[in-house]
């Protein structure tokens, strides 16, 4: 049996005759190592792709998604409104009413009254569509002091003062007729027995004739506000808006708003009855 012929080095191919194999092409096991790797990271890509355009960013909604988007959607509870049956448009609801409205002719002892807000309330003719109840047509009241509750508007010497109740002829010119005001047909006017009108001249209540003129008329208008005290009233000048009558020295004068519990309580009155 002959002896088995040792390979000869492959790096000396011409020394010994030997030849390499030439029908194998050389580096095959490389190139299906990179092919795969090149399949493997198409594959990843596409996977990569196809996870990002999954993400909740995707602006067309899945379909349970768009279910859930619309108020009508099966398994969901809707409350419409219901139409009117008339066919009458749903009623508003009414704003209350402003703090700063002419408050009523308040009844003896009176009604009850809300705390008067901190800045004082402006005159309503600057409150276009505003409901201001009316003054009753003829009224007799008396005015009665909150602080000094024994005396009353009394008419002496032409001017206005707070004094206490005396004899007959002191009632009278202690009584007044309410009547709308002249100037502004929701607010008041005080009219005197015997014809005249109680207005402020140099910021001083005094007892006057009407002389037909429209600042007369703007004088002897004052519009009722609600004050702190229950019952009670504040009388704010319609052509000085933010100026109310005060007794100062008990004597009645028109001063702008103070924001102190002395000029509340001097600016507070109570209309009564007549004590004529």
């Amino acid at each position: 049996m002959p002896k088995s012929k040792s390979r000869p080095p492959q790096h000396q191919p011409w020394e010994s005759g030997w030849s390499p194999d030439a029908t194998r092409v050389p580096g095959t096991r490389r190139l299906w190592l990179a092919g795969a790797l090149a399949i493997a990271t198409v594959a990843a890509c596409v996977t990569a792709i196809t996870v990002t355009e999954q993400q909740p960013g995707d602006p067309s909604p899945k379909k349970d998604q768009a279910g859930a988007a619309v108020p009508s959607g099966p398994g969901l509870i809707s409350y419409p409104t219901p139409a009117p049956s008339d066919g009458s448009p749903p009623a508003t609801k009414r704003s209350s009413p402003s703090a700063r409205t002419t408050t009523s002719a308040p009844e003896p002892q009176g009604s009850a009254s809300v705390t008067r807000p901190a800045d004082p309330p402006k005159s309503p003719s600057t409150q276009p569509g505003s409901a201001n109840p009316k003054p009753p047509a003829t009224t007799w009241r008396s005015v009665r002091s909150v602080n000094y509750p024994d005396r009353y508007w009394h008419v002496s010497g032409g001017a206005v003062r707070l004094d206490p109740v005396r004899g007959s002829e002191s009632r009278e010119d202690s009584t007044f007729k309410l009547v709308k005001g002249l100037a502004d047909s929701s607010c008041y006017s005080f009219a005197t027995a015997d014809g005249g009108y109680l207005r402020h001249r140099q910021f001083v209540l005094r007892a006057e004739h009407d002389d037909g003129s429209a600042l007369f008329e703007q004088d002897a208008t004052f519009c009722a506000r609600t004050a702190s005290s229950p019952g009670a009233v504040m009388l704010e000048s319609v052509n000085y808006p933010g100026r109310f009558l005060r007794h100062e020295n008990f004597q009645l004068r028109l001063q702008p708003y103070q924001h102190s519990g002395l000029y509340q309580a001097d600016s507070s009155f109570r209309l009564v009855g007549g004590l004529a």
